[in-house]
């Protein structure tokens, strides 16, 4: 008999009872953790988890980038951006390259906090 684990029950039904827009923040929060993750991994030397940490944050982002809209004006210029992203993160996994890891942690942390920000004013206006 399989015990369930209990904070993984938790996660599945905070996701499948979450808002999109929370849903959203959950996505750039879990890249940043698995860009952390992949950057100290390979700091360890642990090549193998460093490249599952980030197919891990790849992941994210191409989910991320099916889940725009067509034809809205934001969704326009963050298709870009995932783009890049992404080709950054295959670029540093390629080459274990910290510096191209440490670089598309910065953008994710900054759509994080951009994110979550502008959830906050959204929910303080209505």
């Amino acid at each position: 008999m399989a015990f369930s684990n209990p904070y993984q029950s938790y996660q599945k039904q905070a996701v499948t009872t979450s808002a999109p827009e929370d849903l959203t923040l959950m996505l750039y929060q879990g890249m940043v953790k698995f860009i952390r993750l992949s950057k100290m991994a390979l700091q360890n030397n642990t090549i193998e988890e460093s490249h599952r940490y980030n197919l891990r944050a790849q992941d994210i982002l191409s989910e991320l980038m099916v889940t725009l809209k067509p034809g809205n004006i934001i969704s326009e210029s963050l298709l870009p951006l995932y783009d890049f992203m992404k080709y950054r993160l295959i670029e540093a996994n390629l080459n274990k390259n910290l510096e191209m890891l440490e670089e598309v942690e910065g953008f994710a942390l900054e759509l994080s906090e951009t994110w979550s920000t502008a959830m906050k004013l959204y929910k303080t206006k209505n």
